[in-house]
């Protein structure tokens, strides 16, 4: 086994290789093969072949010469306005090499662009338009200003089916001469969430362990939350015994190093199968989301979690 980065090894490097997303890879295709893009606009969650597939279209519009007349930059490293009148327009104002009439700016996560910033590039995208195309990738297309929203085609990409992350997880295990069960690759995908990157990045944690990789040994790389576990710590919340829930609550967050949002997702599928109301399941699914946002923006995750499993109780107990 060599010592690369499996997610860069197995990049795709056309269009066929890429797995999933068919009805935006055969668009982007067509509109590659007329060599007359428009600006893009790429919106999905990580691991979906955002990145992948601007770098594609690259690839096909300019050939050998594509690095010359393509620019990345990653919005989340340099967000402000200074990155848009220096960087964008110094690459944007000049010609491009070889055949195609444009160049190609690549804006990785560009919702992290400030607004300002955003402003500027909207009028940098109208002044280049004849020598310049922008592909633009994000997270969550409603942090994009309308005006740019409005100059760019927009693509949804969605998380990777099973399907397609076992046909990816096959064709690397069969190149490193690694074997792999179903069950095992099961495993990897419900641990990775449609996540092809992340996938990938397990199995070649898994592969330095062991050339045989089985269900048992991919748990021992995943935090491993049994829905048994976290169906406990309900039980006590909606019984009214915030005790107990509290005390399991911080078993299973020392013991198996879980982090707040992967108990709160587990949380929120376990609800639905509680023995409830579905007036009471609906306000404590609208309970774990409020958790979980002051989670992201910052929060203690213990002090957020105990203070949900309190609110729990103090629905169950119809309060």
């Amino acid at each position: 086994m060599t010592s690369e980065i499996w997610t860069e090894k197995y990049r795709p490097k056309t269009f066929n290789e890429v797995v999933g997303q068919d009805p935006i890879v055969k668009r982007i295709k067509s509109l590659t093969d007329s060599i007359n893009i428009p600006h893009l606009l790429f919106a999905g969650p990580a691991g979906t072949g955002k990145s992948t597939l601007a770098l594609i279209v690259v690839r096909e519009l300019f050939g050998e010469n594509w690095r010359e007349n393509y620019l990345e930059l990653n919005a989340s490293d340099e967000r402000g306005i200074n990155i848009v009148r220096e960087k964008v327009k110094g690459f944007a104002r000049t010609k491009s090499l070889g055949n195609v009439p444009f160049k190609v700016i690549f804006l990785d996560e560009a919702d992290a662009l400030t607004p300002e910033a955003q402003q500027a590039l909207r009028r940098t995208m109208e002044n280049y338009a004849g020598t310049c195309r922008f592909i633009m990738s994000c997270n969550y297309s409603s942090k994009i200003i309308d005006p740019i929203q409005s100059r760019c085609a927009i693509f949804r990409f969605k998380l990777l089916e099973k399907k397609d992350i076992k046909k990816v997880m096959e064709k690397i295990s069969q190149n490193e001469k690694i074997e792999i069960d179903d069950e095992a690759i099961e495993e990897i995908y419900e641990g990775s969430d449609g996540d092809c990157r992340r996938s990938i990045n397990m199995l070649q944690s898994l592969g330095a362990i062991s050339p045989k990789i089985s269900k048992d040994l991919v748990k021992t790389i995943i935090s491993d939350l049994r829905p048994k576990e976290v169906r406990i710590i309900l039980d006590y919340a909606v019984s009214g015994d915030f005790e107990n829930a509290k005390n399991k609550l911080l078993d299973l967050m020392l013991k198996e190093s879980l982090s707040g949002q992967d108990i709160i997702k587990s949380m929120q599928k376990e609800i639905w199968n509680l023995t409830i109301e579905p007036e009471l399941k609906v306000k404590l699914t609208e309970k774990t989301g409020e958790a979980e946002f002051r989670i992201v923006e910052g929060s203690d995750p213990f002090i957020q979690l105990q203070s949900l499993i309190a609110s729990f109780v103090l629905a169950g107990l119809g309060k």
